[in-house]
């Protein structure tokens, strides 16, 4: 375009129009759409055009007019002004400005548990935990692919110094800038800071000169500082784009990732040659013969922190966003019967756990050690794993005996194990007979046993010293037996002229069970009884609640006023046939029901299901009757509402 460089203009009072231009160079017959740029190039760049009819350019269009200036214009004054800034000044810029675009470069980091560093001083402030570490690091680390740079190596391969290498190497990933990217950078940098210099030179001038600058001048001064800083920040997301990190062969290796819209770090992570992981490492790959080799041949023990760290420390392994997850399936692991978590105790004995989950504690113990069921032996077992349903195979009846349950724990027992469509086989630990009884006890007590050793039953209460032994029965709890199921026109073995005891209704379902029930069972629906007003206390009464021992004392009748015998029947004698709800409403609650009986004759009329109310009304402390006076009063005014409702 030097061509239009001093060219004498077509009217001696007006420069050369758009339109003069083109008749100068339409005979050398250009591309238009080249023409137009290189001319709004040339209106950029040019240190002779008078600014002042140039600045529709840097918008991208074409200037109406041309003209060489008699001043040096802003284009010349921004390259005066960006020789005299220094590659220091310009360095420091740039370090200002990376954490500006921390967002882009580390985005999502922290969310999924990584701990992010940008600009690290020095491989020590990225510690050498087994945690995961993403560092951003600065422009004197530039590397290119496949060629890691020598700081890049040092954070990679150093704790603090050479002589302190670093331990968890797999657990590091570095964001480099690459060579290429990081001088563009600084050409960035470098072009805003020489607009910002032309805008004080400027400033300097107009205090000098005590003049007005040009409003057309200003403003394309501002067009080009404020487009000079946008390009800054996507200059750095493009010059980080360099990945450093350990290879699956143990090498420092570095490659290029495609700068995206999302995140650098979401980038790195879904590439494949990061590897790494971000969903859990299932129990069965931790295992001797897995996929990722954790194990030595013979092995039988590992500490659960040796485990943890194992994927932070050998390169083969996949790099775990959270190291923790793997603490959590190991844990899963055990809770799911894969393995037997151990601790050893001061006094050389340990803490087990198996199908259960160790407390915090123990989890943070770094004793804590993780043993393959066929080699552990268990020092306690979870009182619930001996209910039935538990443990597979466990359970071939109804019943089983103490001996068997022992028996189970003997270290030779494998049992297939459902894991959501297919079968799995599972070593069942070893357990003394000591351990097993403990167990059964605890179940026992715990009410998820029932045990029986004649002419003992138990359930929900210790077992006394010497009545647990082989030969003992294991049961489920018995089902619960409904209070009508002890009136004396249901259970006529246990009253005597409309009378009788705790101990005659134990013995007496006993006998109809055929089987001694627990005294638990016999509490229960004596306390349903009692409290659904089917029984009252007789003079006399020991006191309530007690224990067996004294049930001969605890004397019982029917109430005073026994609702009818045949509705009594019908309510509480079919429950697998009726839905039943009983309860004691204060006069006041009346008006409560009677709201609520619209939306239960809705649901009648919908569903077609029957529903019968039925009322029961008593007068009385139980102590006194009242007398026939009163009596009259309450049934007259029952009868207004009902004529057949009265109290007798």
């Amino acid at each position: 375009m030097n061509i239009l460089s001093p060219t004498p203009t077509p009217s001696p009072t007006s420069p050369p129009s758009r339109s003069d231009l083109t008749v100068l160079i339409g005979p050398t017959r250009p591309d238009k759409i080249e023409l137009e740029k290189g001319l709004i190039r040339w209106a950029v760049s040019s240190h002779w055009l008078d600014d002042t009819h140039t600045a529709p350019a840097y918008a991208g269009q074409l200037p109406t007019t041309w003209k060489l200036g008699n001043r040096p214009n802003l284009a010349q004054m921004h390259a005066a002004a960006a020789k005299d800034i220094s590659d220091g000044i310009v360095s420091a810029r740039l370090l200002d400005e990376i954490p500006k675009v921390k967002q882009q470069l580390t985005g999502s980091a922290s969310a999924l548990g990584v701990r992010v560093h940008t600009l690290p001083p020095g491989p020590k402030d990225i510690e050498d935990d087994g945690g995961f570490h993403y560092a951003v690091l600065g422009p004197s680390a530039a590397s290119e692919s496949g060629k890691p740079s020598t700081e890049a190596k040092r954070y990679l391969d150093e704790k603090i110094n050479s002589g302190n290498p670093r331990v968890f190497r797999n657990a590091v990933i570095l964001l480099t800038p690459s060579k290429d990217g990081l001088e563009l950078a600084y050409n960035r940098i470098r072009e805003y800071l020489a607009w910002e210099q032309v805008r004080l030179d400027l400033d300097e001038q107009l205090k000098q000169k005590k003049g007005t600058i040009d409003v057309a001048r200003l403003q394309t001064l501002q067009i080009n500082i404020e487009k000079s800083r946008s390009k800054i920040a996507d200059a750095i997301k493009q010059a980080w784009c360099i990945v450093c990190t350990v290879s699956d062969t143990n090498e420092n290796q570095a490659f290029k990732i495609t700068v995206q819209d999302e995140s650098h770090f979401l980038t790195i992570k879904n590439d494949d040659r990061s590897r790494v992981k971000d969903t859990p490492v299932s129990a069965e790959a931790l295992q001797p013969g897995g996929p990722y080799n954790l194990w030595h041949q013979g092995e039988t023990s590992r500490r659960v922190k040796d485990l943890a760290g194992a994927f932070a420390q050998m390169p083969h392994l996949p790099k775990m966003l959270k190291a923790e997850a793997i603490v959590t399936t190991l844990v899963e692991g055990c809770i799911d019967g894969a393995f037997v978590l151990r601790l050893p105790r001061p006094n050389k004995t340990f803490r087990t756990w198996w199908r259960s989950k160790p407390d915090d504690a123990a989890l943070a113990d770094a004793a804590l050690e993780l043993v393959l069921p066929d080699a552990a032996e268990l020092s306690d077992i979870p009182a619930g794993l001996l209910a039935p349903g538990a443990l597979p195979s466990l359970w071939t009846g109804d019943e089983i005996s103490a001996k068997t349950a022992a028996d189970f724990f003997n270290g030779s027992k494998i049992v297939q194990v459902d894991k959501g469509g297919y079968l799995a086989p599972m070593q069942i630990p070893k357990a003394t007979g000591e351990v097993v009884f403990a167990a059964i006890a605890q179940a026992v007590q715990a009410g998820q046993l029932w045990l029986l050793a004649p002419p003992a039953t138990l359930l929900a209460e210790p077992i006394p010293p010497g009545i647990l032994s082989d030969t003992a029965r294991l049961r489920p709890p018995p089902p619960d037996v409904l209070p009508a199921d002890i009136l004396p026109e249901n259970l006529p073995n246990a009253w005597e002229a409309g009378n009788t005891t705790a101990l005659s209704i134990a013995t007496a379902l006993s006998q109809k069970q055929t089987t001694a029930l627990p005294w638990k069972t016999i509490r229960d629906v004596i306390h349903a009884a009692l409290t659904a007003r089917f029984l009252e206390h007789a003079p006399g009464s020991g006191p309530w609640p007690c224990e067996y021992p004294a049930a001969q004392a605890v004397k019982l009748r029917p109430p005073a006023a026994l609702p009818d015998k045949d509705k009594e029947k019908k309510l509480y004698d079919q429950p697998s046939k009726l839905l039943v709800g009983t309860a004691t409403l204060e006069p006041s609650q009346l008006q409560d029901l009677a709201e609520i009986v619209p939306a239960l004759l809705d649901i009648k009329a919908k569903t077609g299901v029957p529903i019968t109310i039925h009322i029961r009304i008593e007068a009385g402390d139980g102590k006194d009757r009242p007398t026939p006076k009163i009596a009259d009063q309450l049934n007259e005014t029952l009868t207004k509402f009902k004529k057949d409702l009265k109290l007798s």
